[in-house]
């Protein structure tokens, strides 16, 4: 059976950490707080721009009150979505390995908590999007990762079989979504996971986006 594989974006096929960087340090200033720095971002990726933003502020003083976040969000979005693509680049190998698992027939699609009006137009702007049948963001549907259910939208979108699908991405979110929805998960070590890929429990956890050709034959032998 044809394979299908569903792909988280930030941290797994693309490094999107300055571009989100500078829209929340553009949040952080607008309330003048303090900036924060690269590396204390990259572990704040992955679970959408409202949990990023309380990290942002809780890592500078307090948290935001509830009340105020819609209009913290709405600036990060503004922020970010003027300059999406100014310093964000796929990961090494990631267009070539793409296009290599397409043309051997594999399904492609993307599964990421990214905003849905975020995801798409990224993919576009680095010349990634034509790789995917499917590509779903935050509020796309009224439920994320790790809910089994979006990730069965996404395989369904994409014409594909959940019992042929593989959760590819770099951190514990992805990992509990393959684990509801009873798919294997392969994470790449190079990613924004406060916690070490290799220590979450992953059937894979790979180095390089160029080995995935080989893991997958692992996890499915011919």
């Amino acid at each position: 059976m044809v394979p299908t594989l569903i792909f988280d974006l930030d941290g797994t096929l693309v490094d999107t950490a300055p571009d989100l960087l500078n829209a929340a340090n553009a949040v952080l200033a607008h309330r003048g707080r303090p900036a924060i720095d690269p590396a204390t971002l990259r572990h704040m990726v992955g679970f959408g721009a409202k949990s990023l933003i309380t990290q942002a502020f809780a890592a500078t003083g307090s948290e935001p009150a509830a009340d105020d976040m819609p209009a913290l969000v709405e600036l990060f979005l503004a922020d970010y979505g003027a300059h999406l693509a100014d310093h964000s680049r796929p990961f090494e190998g990631v267009a070539e390995t793409l296009a290599g698992l397409k043309q051997k027939g594999a399904i492609l699609g993307v599964l990421t908590n990214k905003p849905h009006q975020m995801a798409g137009p990224l993919l576009e702007k680095l010349g990634l999007a034509a790789f995917f049948t499917a590509i779903y963001g935050a509020g796309f549907k009224p439920y994320v990762k790790p809910d089994p259910r979006i990730f069965a939208d996404v395989v369904a979108a994409c014409g594909g079989a959940s019992s042929h699908a593989v959760m590819i991405g770099d951190s514990v979110t992805d990992l509990h979504t393959a684990r509801a929805a009873c798919v294997p998960c392969i994470l790449m070590s190079y990613g924004y996971t406060p916690v070490p890929a290799a220590s979450l429990g992953a059937d894979i956890v790979l180095d390089e986006f160029t080995s995935l050709p080989e893991a997958l034959g692992r996890l499915h032998p011919a």
